[in-house]
């Protein structure tokens, strides 16, 4: 789901900027074909990987590309999330978490185990060392909230507005440059893995790795980024 709903936004821009208001070329024509055709290839490589490596069902990798390219494009005509106030991006969060726990809960109390599955493939599984927690409902329900509380705090702060809402913004070189770094360091935050002896640790850790990703490529390298450029300006004046 995330790498469809990724891939779907950075195709989508690539073909809005290459095509302008213009009428589409032949040029055009084979860069979208190309763009789509890598897409497809991408999301076939990753739903085999799925099925064969994670032990996922076909049905759930399907369901899991559909579900990110309908998220994408939805949030593609939704504007409301770059004004939302931190404190609206706060309530959500708690919103969405204390009716997961409530109904999780609720579910427990009617005899209901939504995890189940984990004590079952603990018991059964020939190698229990690989039964990874971050494969738990309440793993991933922590990753998409953390990443979503990030992001509110990150177009809510002082760097945002700084150095993203400027005429610095729209220049290609500084924007290839946060592309640059926000990669390198997504590929820093990747190779951190939270202790999972413990799972409140193991969860709370994983909340704030996840919130902090989009802080980071959305706000503090952008700044850094123009701080960085602003002081070469002005020594070259």
């Amino acid at each position: 789901m995330g790498t469809a709903g990724v891939y779907y936004v950075m195709v989508t821009s690539t073909l809005s900027i290459f095509r302008g208001k213009k009428k589409p070329t032949y040029g055009f024509r084979c860069l979208n074909i190309v763009l789509w055709l890598g897409f497809w290839a991408v999301q076939l490589n990753v739903c085999l990987s799925r099925i064969y490596l994670a032990a996922h069902f076909p049905h759930q990798v399907v369901a899991g590309v559909l579900s990110g390219i309908a998220v994408a494009e939805t949030f593609r005509h939704i504007q409301g999330i770059y004004n939302a106030s931190l404190k609206k991006y706060f309530l959500i969060t708690f919103f969405l978490f204390s009716f997961a726990i409530g109904f999780y809960l609720l579910l427990k109390g009617l005899g209901v185990d939504l995890l189940w599955t984990l004590e079952k493939a603990k018991r059964w599984c020939e190698r229990p060392e690989w039964v990874h927690i971050d494969t738990t409902p309440f793993a991933s329900l922590l990753k998409n909230l953390g990443t979503l509380f990030g992001l509110g705090l990150a177009l809510n702060s002082a760097m945002y507005r700084e150095s993203c809402k400027g005429q610095l913004s729209k220049w290609f070189p500084f924007r290839l440059g946060c592309i640059v770094a926000s990669l390198v360091l997504l590929h820093l935050f990747d190779s951190l893995k939270p202790p999972s002896q413990v799972e409140m640790v193991f969860y709370v850790l994983s909340f704030c790795k996840s919130a902090a990703v989009p802080l980071a490529s959305v706000s503090l390298i952008p700044y850094c980024l123009a701080r960085i450029l602003g002081q070469s300006d002005k020594k070259s004046l």
